[in-house]
């Protein structure tokens, strides 16, 4: 009697199931799950899987991938005629009979399954399958419980798969819905579709798919994890088998054609593997420009979800050969097994339009075994170096005093020790200062052979420390620290002193300010101009970008293009170049620093060593107790920095002569050693064939010195009073919005900074308070597949003699209105 009532139930849900097409749901759903039931054959009709988004270089070569699932959209046409027949054999005969349901063979299993007492038999179609896939796989890959909901075995949840896959089959064709299934279904592990699962197990591709491979495949959709044909060989062996007697019997397959296609073995690529996801996967030479990438994106709206799963193609400016050519200069001054030693270098093409980063690197390899020498620091892009630049800092002292008025030719102090009476912060041999508990900053130089005077430009070249304290006195430390920031140190002077954000919750003062509040507080901080706090490599090189550009500030950008599954471009909320300094006043600061690969510079060495000739800008620097040491430099085609410090658990010196560079308890490395040689040693190789390029001519006024109008810094403030700033100052003012994370109203960016003639418009970018998510610029086409193809895996060195006119006194600023 039960199992009668329970045929009865079943026939009525049966023909419920048949009659959907012509009166809907006849009560088996409520108008609510219709709803839910049309929502979801809308998204299974017009919404794509997850899809691996690619990184690549410059020239569009792969490098690394993201995904959650590795995933590559085919068309039907992109899948071989034998799989499709594979998998119609052993999963749904009549595949290309039904609408969707196969009436008959549900009604059987139904049947069998009533007097069985058990559910032996299923009768899902490929569509329905399909259906099912899609929920578990796409729509709630991240939720267990709707997982579980999809997959349930009750009659409401069979019923609304028929009605979808009803709907479906009313929208779509056999072909599509058949690549749709072989889109979406698990391979094992993290392969999904069959282009993955064709690469992964065979190193081919879906379309060259042979008849052993196919029934492969098509054998272990059901059960990817049990057919595992690498831990279970002998039972995908034999489902194999099944799956071509199966096409046999469809007259999908001759006879002799199967017997020959189960003699063949399981023929697996060696190994079986997909590519890993992230930057691990870029290996230990692009890794760290992987990782630049993605933190990049991140800041400009792209999330760690949509990265993953977008099916983006991210074009990126990373340079194979000048990675390499960088790569090999850095392990040859600094071998990566040296303990506590690190060496990086970052490449920078300057440009009025944008500077792209064509190299990051390290001595240490990008990864994830530390016994090997690895690391997922970012060394050559983060904050990382956490000792400081140097010397290096003095190009802010000298920018900030040429627009307060000097020349590079203009005379400086350089007395071999100074006593600051307007900053405090000196030893125990310093004098008292008037507050108690304090003394004066007084200082040496790293040699007493320097003249008393010397020109600005001579200053530069042997980098004497007195006469940039002193220049510090009389510009105040406002300006100078601002030039940090306007000529590229951005994120740098973000971060505390300790080279993180700062924490409003530390104990320590030090750590809940930035550094650009650090350096101007409590009367400023005259070390600023030898810098011993954390600085980035990255930024470095992008402040000879910087001058070399014509005083154009662009963000280091990695990115050429961004692209997303349909091919349609995605546009980077990348912030706009600005011009920081005044043109000429950036040709005078380049000239100015030209001088250090030549005669007595701090460089001279080093360029020599490697027979440099071409005109450049270059400083050295290195930090008072040689933990740390670093060298910019720049040409008209490339600029660069490398930073060579001590990343160990033991902050000790580094030692650099008789014998290779090691950590040592007092140091001797000096900028002109290691930095120097690494910069001097990759770029004589990346200019190599290139034509040479003089540096830029010099005004008058950057020469021999004179007054100059300057603009009102006015970015940070609201846009209303930066405005009236301005204008009372005799400047007009454009307004243009800019997503960002700064507060609503908040100038983000200024355009001209530093000086500009009375009526010029001064641009002023505006922050919306939002950083949108990025999207496409056309919306793209719902059928079309992933791109086609995608998816395979300042120390002294001699001193100069003291030239140009007498020393001058450099204006103050006029009074504020």
């Amino acid at each position: 009697m039960l199992k009668l009532l329970g045929l009865c139930l079943l026939a009525g849900v049966l023909l419920a199931g048949m009659l959907f097409p012509v009166v809907g749901s006849l009560g088996v759903v409520s108008n609510s799950a219709s709803d839910t039931v049309d929502s979801i054959s809308a998204d299974l009709v017009t919404t794509d899987p997850p899809l691996i988004s690619t990184i690549t270089d410059k020239d569009g070569a792969p490098i690394a991938y993201l995904y959650d699932q590795y995933r590559v959209l085919v068309t039907p046409e992109m899948i071989s005629p034998t799989m499709k027949a594979a998998l119609v054999s052993v999963e749904d005969r009549r595949f290309y009979e039904h609408q969707g349901v196969d009436w008959r063979g549900t009604i059987r299993a139904g049947l069998t399954n009533q007097f069985s007492g058990s559910v032996t038999q299923g009768a899902s179609t490929l569509t329905q399958q399909y259906v099912k896939n899609y929920l578990v796989h796409v729509v709630a890959r991240n939720n267990q419980v709707e997982q579980q909901k999809a997959q349930e075995q009750t009659v409401a949840r069979k019923a609304r798969e028929w009605r979808i896959s009803l709907q479906l089959e009313s929208q779509l064709g056999k072909e599509e819905i058949l690549a749709r299934y072989l889109n979406v279904v698990p391979f094992g592990s993290t392969i999904y579709g069959i282009a993955a699962a064709s690469q992964a197990y065979f190193n081919t591709t879906a379309d060259k798919l042979t008849v052993p491979q196919a029934a492969m495949l098509a054998g272990m959709v059901n059960s990817p994890s049990a057919l595992d044909p690498e831990v279970f060989p002998e039972k995908a062996l034999e489902r194999r088998n099944q799956v071509i007697d199966k096409m046999v019997e469809n007259d999908k397959l001759s006879r002799d054609a199967a017997a020959a296609a189960k003699a063949e073995p399981l023929g697996l690529a060696t190994p079986v593997r997909t590519p890993p996801s992230g930057c691990v996967g870029a290996g230990p030479e692009h890794g760290f420009f992987c990782s630049y990438v993605l933190n990049y994106l991140a800041r400009n709206g792209f999330s760690q979800e949509q990265l993953k799963t977008g099916g983006y193609t991210i074009r990126t400016t990373l340079d194979r050969a000048i990675t390499d050519h960088a790569k090999r200069a850095a392990e040859a001054q600094v071998a990566k097994s040296t303990d506590g030693i690190a060496n990086t270098m970052a490449v920078v093409r300057p440009g009025k339009e944008r500077h792209e980063v064509v190299a990051l690197v390290a001595n240490r390899d990008y990864g994830l075994k530390a016994d090997q020498f690895q690391t997922q620091f970012d060394l050559p892009s983060g904050v990382e170096n956490k000792f400081g630049a140097g010397s290096v800092y003095k190009v802010f002292t000298a920018a900030a005093a040429l627009e307060k008025g000097m020349g590079i030719e203009n005379t400086m102090a350089t007395p071999n020790s100074y006593v600051s009476r307007v900053f405090k912060g000196g030893g125990d041999k310093c004098p008292p200062a008037p507050e108690p508990n304090t003394r004066w900053y007084c200082l040496g130089n790293a040699s007493s052979t320097y003249p008393a005077q010397m020109s600005l430009q001579t200053a530069l070249q042997t980098s004497p420390n007195t006469g940039f304290v002193i220049l510090e006195e009389q510009l105040g430390m406002d300006p100078v620290v601002d030039m940090a920031s306007r000529l590229g140190m951005r994120e740098t002077m973000a971060t505390n002193i300790a080279g993180v954000r700062p924490d409003a919750k530390a104990k320590s003062k030090e750590l809940r300010v930035s550094q650009t509040e650090f350096y101007k507080s409590n009367g400023g901080n005259a070390s600023f101009t030898l810098s011993p706090a954390p600085v980035s490599t990255l930024e470095l090189a992008n402040v000879a970008a910087t001058i070399m550009s014509g005083g154009v500030w662009c963000p280091p950008s990695p990115i050429a293009q961004v692209v997303d599954r349909a091919g349609q471009p995605v546009p980077v909320n990348e912030a706009p170049c600005e011009q920081v300094v005044a043109e000429p006043l950036a040709n005078g600061l380049a000239v100015g620093m030209s001088k250090d690969d030549q005669g007595g510079g701090t460089a001279a060495a080093a360029a020599r060593q490697f027979k440099w000739t071409r005109p450049m800008l270059g400083k050295t620097g290195t930090t008072e107790d040689y933990k740390s040491a670093a060298f910019i430099g720049a040409t008209p085609d490339f600029a660069g920095a490398v930073q060579t410090f001590n990343d160990g658990v033991e902050p000790r010196g580094i030692c650099v002569n008789g014998g290779p560079p090691r950590l040592c308890g007092k140091g001797d490395i000096y900028g002109g050693t290691v930095p120097a040689r690494t910069w001097f040693d990759t770029m004589t190789r990346v200019h190599d064939g290139l034509p040479v390029r003089g540096m830029p001519a010099v005004e008058e006024r950057y020469l021999k010195g004179g007054s100059e109008i300057r603009v009102p810094d006015v970015v940070g403030r609201n846009v209303n009073d930066a405005t009236r700033v301005l204008e009372q100052a005799g400047y007009k003012v454009s307004a243009q919005n800019r997503n960002s994370e700064q507060a609503k109203g908040q100038v983000v960016g200024q355009t001209p900074r530093g000086s500009a003639l009375k009526g010029t418009v001064i641009t002023l970018l505006v922050s919306t308070g939002y950083v949108p998510p990025p999207q496409a610029t056309e919306p793209p086409p719902t059928t079309e597949p992933q791109n086609p193809g995608q998816g395979q895996p300042g120390r002294p060195g001699d001193p100069g003699n003291p030239t140009g006119p007498p020393q001058i006194t450099i204006p103050t600023d006029p009074p504020r209105r």
